[in-house]
């Protein structure tokens, strides 16, 4: 049955395209989302651009018709602007008519008293979802980019197989994948296991049809070794330059920036496979914001890249000097650290890219780093879907989560999911 789908502001800038989502059903935008958007479009961050693109969206659509008549969308429905219904009267008392979110509801009540098709709010306000399930009116998240985290793709697997297929793998090197097992995705990673004595086991990877040893995995990287067998997969795929895009998820003190930091300086500075080890994260603050800071570029965003410096600092404490040939680095143009706002454009080669707290990136703003990627460039992204600042992000429908994913399928990528904290007890026992 055709349905007419009534998307709150957030949807829109949460996701622009995201009036294409719903294939042959009409799409309703109340008058009051319009103003919202305008109220939006004049902010430098993310959701002032996205406010901005959903107007240009808009105004490409007035050449098909009249948008408060409806216009036709290229998956077979329609889209209109619908001008508030005056239905507040059948509301509860005391909802104020000129909030925006009442004005969205009273559209909702006023069609589905009009039409005879299922109306249905869509909207990423769990306080707007309550609102309307008290009146009687249908509502549901934007589901089409949301990933199903509790079931999040980890990278690894257990194989049980005989003590033979075991033993072969040790003596051989490496063994073919059991045809009567399903296949991993490429650069899994397994726990071969004898299924009469899960004690012996042994740590591969899957590629290219076989299981392969881990080539990396009890290496040193700026003084740091691996403590787990997740930290260990994380190292292969951070240290094989055949991989493209890694992607590390887990809890606070699973060390994944830690681990990614330690590859970047041995990459950058002792193998010279890239010429610079460049850091980004995105600026989303957790609790009030301190407004505007004083100072350069530089020192704006040494607020925001603090928790990178910690790492850097311990990876050099043993240095006589650490702030100091930390210094040197940055002015000799070996690191590099820079506010996601200003990588827009940018097309980067040659490097190893770190981008840290990725979970609180939209899916959009993950396609915009990715690609910005250059020739002989490694992208790392690291972050906790748990831990999660952005308005309109959760675990499910966050970029970080979305890529892992979107490309698990694809030989230039890796995933880990880490699982045990390694920071301290106290830090172990809080992620608990």
């Amino acid at each position: 049955m055709i349905k007419h789908y009534v998307l709150d502001t957030n949807v829109l800038l949460h996701n622009p395209q995201a009036i294409h989502s719903f294939a042959e059903n009409h799409v309703v935008i109340p008058f009051a989302v319009i103003e919202e958007i305008d109220n939006r479009k004049k902010g430098q961050d993310e959701i002032g651009r996205h406010a901005r693109m959903v107007s240009r969206e808009l105004d490409s659509l007035r050449v098909g018709g009249h948008l408060a008549t409806g216009v036709p969308l290229a998956g077979g429905g329609s889209l209109r602007i619908e001008m508030n219904h005056q239905e507040l009267g059948k509301f509860p008392q005391g909802l104020d008519p000129s909030k925006h979110d009442n004005r969205i509801l009273a559209v909702c009540l006023g069609l589905s008293l009009e039409r005879k098709e299922p109306v249905i709010l869509v909207t990423k306000d769990l306080n707007l979802r309550i609102k309307a399930d008290v009146l009687g009116i249908r509502s549901e998240d934007f589901q089409t980019d949301k990933v199903d985290y509790s079931n999040l793709y980890t990278g690894a697997c257990d194989l049980y197989a005989s003590l033979d297929l075991v033993e072969a793998f040790y003596r051989d090197g490496e063994i073919p994948w059991p045809d009567d097992e399903v296949r991993p995705d490429p650069n899994g990673f397994v726990v071969l296991k004898d299924r009469n004595d899960p004690s012996r086991s042994g740590l591969a990877r899957y590629f290219d049809g076989r299981l392969k040893p881990l080539l990396y995995a009890n290496t040193k990287n700026w003084g740091i070794r691996a403590r787990n067998k997740e930290q260990k997969f994380s190292l292969e795929l951070l240290l094989d330059d055949r991989v493209k895009v890694v992607t590390l998820v887990g809890p606070a003190g699973t060390g994944k920036t830690l681990l990614a930091l330690a590859v970047g300086l041995e990459k950058v500075l002792e193998q010279r496979t890239y010429d610079r080890l460049l850091v980004t994260r995105p600026i989303v603050p957790m609790g009030n914001d301190l407004g505007y800071l004083p100072g350069s570029k530089e020192e704006k965003l040494r607020v925001w890249m603090q928790p990178i410096f910690d790492n850097l600092e311990f990876l050099f404490r043993k240095c006589p000097d650490p702030p100091g040939i930390l210094d040197d680095f940055f002015r000799k143009g070996l690191l590099e650290m820079e506010a996601l706002t200003y990588i827009r454009g940018r097309t980067i080669p040659g490097q190893y890219i770190l981008c840290d707290e990725a979970q609180n990136l939209s899916p959009n703003m993950i396609k915009t780093l990715v690609t910005r990627v250059g020739e002989g460039s490694k992208i790392v992204l690291t972050g906790d879907p748990e831990q999660i600042d952005h308005p309109y992000l959760d675990a499910s429908s966050n970029g970080l989560t979305y890529l892992v994913e979107r490309i698990r399928e694809e030989e230039i990528a890796g995933h880990v999911s880490l699982f045990k904290g390694e920071r301290s007890q106290v830090a172990e026992m809080g992620a608990r």
